[in-house]
C-alpha cells in the first residue's frame, strides 16, 4: 500500500476533486455523492457552490430545513465575504436566522424575483416548490438529498438544468405521514428518497462517495462503516492516538463512573441495567442517563484532538443525549434539571441528524421493550445515534435486547423491485450490540 493510499487527507482530496470535475464539466444532468457521517458534506456543498459561482454559472441550492439553509448561507459568507448571496424564505415571522441581516452581501426575500440575477440563491425544498421561473438555473445543489422525498424533487426539478445531489445514505429515511405500501417497488414511489428515484430512472449518472469521516474517531469508524455502510466503506480521518479523553476527578466506583472510564479508554461504553419490561419512559433508565451526564460534567473532563494541542474542557455544550422518542427526551431533560443540568442537548435521532458532539449518551431504542417494531429497528435511527460523537459514545440499555432480537427476527415482506437496504435494522442492531458487549458495565442502581 502506498503512502498516498494511507493518508486520509489525500484520499478525501482525490474524491473531492473528482466530484468537482464532474459537477463543473460532465454532461450528465446529475452527480450523486454519498457521504458518511462527518465526512465534510457541508464543506463540499459550499466549495462546489463557490466554484460554480466563480465560473459564472447561476446556482440554486436546495436544503431540507431552514436551519440547514441558514447554516450554508453563513458558511458561504465566511468563505467568500464578497459573494452576493440570496436567501429565499417563507412569509413566516421567524423564517430565517436574523444573523443573516448583519451580512451586507446577503439579500433576503420571500419573493424569488427580488433575488434574480444573484450568483447563488438558497432555500428549502418546500419554498422552491412554489417558485416559477422563465429560464431555469444552469445548476442546482441538493443538500441532504437522501432526506428529500422524490415527490419533493419532482416539484423543483423544472427549476434547474443540472444538479449535484449530496447526502448520507445511512441516515433516517424521508418522513411520510401516509402509508406507502401501494407504491413499494415502483420507480415513481413518491415516498422514496430523491436519490433512490433519481438513480432508478438514471442509472448512468456519475456516483461518488466521500471516503473519510472527520468526525468519528478511529474507535468508531470501523463499527459504523461495517454495520451501516458495508457497500460504501469509509475510514476515520484520525488514528488511534490522535484523540484522548481524560478526567481530573477519579472514579467513585459507581456504574456511571465505570462506564465513563471505559468509554474514555476505548471510545465505547454500555451501561447495562437488569432485564425488565418497562414503560417507554423507563424511569430507572432515564435516571441512569442523567447520572452519566452529571458525572461527565462533575469529573472535569478534557478532550485532546487534532484540532488543538491544548486540552479542551468537556462542557455541557459538547455533550448530547439521544433517544428514539420525544417523550423519552422530555423525561431525560426533566431528570437532568433535577440534577442541575440545563445546557446539554437532549433530542431524538431525527433532530440530532447532522450534528456532532465530543461525547454522546444514548438511550437504546430497544431498551426494556417487549417487542421489536419496525420503527425501533430502523437502521438509520441507530446509525444516527451511534455516529454523533468525536470521542466517545455511552449507551444505556437494559439487558436482554439480543434475546429480544432473536425473538423478533425481521419479518418485513419482500417487495419486488425495491432496493434492498443491507444490512437491515435487525442485522445492524446485532452488530452494534456485539461490539458494545465488549465494553459492558453491569449496574444495579
Amino acid at each position: 500500500m502506498t503512502t498516498v493510499d494511507v493518508d486520509p487527507g489525500a484520499a478525501a482530496a482525490r474524491a473531492t476533486d473528482a466530484i468537482l470535475r464532474d459537477t463543473l464539466d460532465a454532461t450528465e444532468r446529475g452527480v450523486v455523492v454519498d457521504s458518511p457521517p462527518g465526512a465534510g458534506k457541508s464543506t463540499l456543498v459550499v466549495r462546489a457552490a463557490l466554484e460554480l459561482a466563480d465560473a459564472g454559472r447561476p446556482l440554486m441550492v436546495v436544503a431540507q430545513t431552514n436551519a440547514q439553509v441558514d447554516d450554508l448561507v453563513l458558511r458561504l459568507a465566511e468563505k467568500n465575504p464578497e459573494l452576493p448571496v440570496g436567501r429565499l424564505h417563507s412569509s413566516d415571522a421567524e423564517a430565517y436566522d436574523k444573523a443573516l441581516d448583519e451580512l451586507p452581501q446577503v439579500r433576503t426575500s420571500a419573493k424569488a424575483a427580488d433575488l434574480a440575477g444573484l450568483p447563488v440563491v438558497l432555500s428549502t425544498a418546500a419554498k422552491w416548490a412554489h417558485v416559477k421561473v422563465d429560464e431555469p438555473w444552469r445548476h442546482a445543489i441538493v443538500d441532504e438529498a437522501y432526506q428529500m422525498r422524490s415527490d419533493s424533487l419532482l416539484a423543483v426539478a423544472g427549476l434547474f438544468e443540472r444538479a449535484l445531489f449530496v447526502g448520507d445514505p445511512g441516515q433516517l429515511d424521508p418522513f411520510a405521514i401516509v402509508g406507502s405500501e401501494q407504491w413499494a417497488g415502483l420507480s415513481y414511489d413518491p415516498s422514496a428518497s430523491a436519490v433512490t428515484t433519481l438513480l432508478a430512472h438514471n442509472p448512468g449518472l456519475p456516483q461518488h462517495r466521500l471516503p473519510v469521516s472527520w468526525r468519528l474517531p478511529a474507535s468508531a469508524a470501523p463499527l459504523v462503516s461495517d454495520a451501516f455502510y458495508p457497500y460504501t466503506p469509509f475510514r476515520s480521518g484520525t488514528g488511534p492516538g490522535d484523540r484522548r479523553l481524560a478526567f481530573a476527578v477519579p472514579s467513585d466506583g459507581s456504574g456511571p463512573d465505570r462506564v465513563i472510564d471505559e468509554a474514555a479508554a476505548t471510545g465505547w461504553g454500555l451501561l447495562e441495567l437488569p432485564a425488565r419490561h418497562t414503560p417507554r419512559t423507563d424511569p430507572e433508565a432515564v435516571r441512569a442517563v442523567a447520572a452519566v451526564v452529571r458525572r461527565l460534567l462533575d469529573r472535569g473532563g478534557a478532550a485532546v484532538s487534532e484540532r488543538s494541542p491544548d486540552p479542551a474542557p468537556l462542557t455541557a455544550a459538547r455533550i448530547a443525549v439521544g433517544t428514539a422518542h420525544r417523550d423519552q427526551a422530555a423525561a431525560v431533560r426533566s431528570a437532568l434539571a433535577d440534577l442541575g443540568v440545563f445546557e446539554v442537548t437532549v433530542d431524538t435521532a431525527n433532530r440530532l441528524q447532522g450534528r456532532e458532539y465530543d461525547v454522546t449518551v444514548v438511550l437504546h431504542p430497544l431498551s426494556g421493550r417487549p417487542d421489536a417494531t419496525a420503527f425501533h429497528l430502523e437502521t438509520g435511527r441507530l446509525c444516527v445515534l451511534a455516529s454523533r460523537h468525536r470521542h466517545a459514545c455511552i449507551v444505556v440499555c437494559r439487558e436482554g435486547v439480543s434475546d429480544l432480537l432473536d425473538d423478533y427476527p425481521s419479518t418485513e415482506p419482500v417487495q419486488l423491485g425495491t432496493l434492498v437496504k443491507f444490512p437491515d435494522g435487525w442485522e445492524a442492531n446485532h452488530a452494534v450490540l456485539a461490539h458494545l458487549a465488549e465494553h459492558r458495565v453491569r449496574w444495579r442502581p
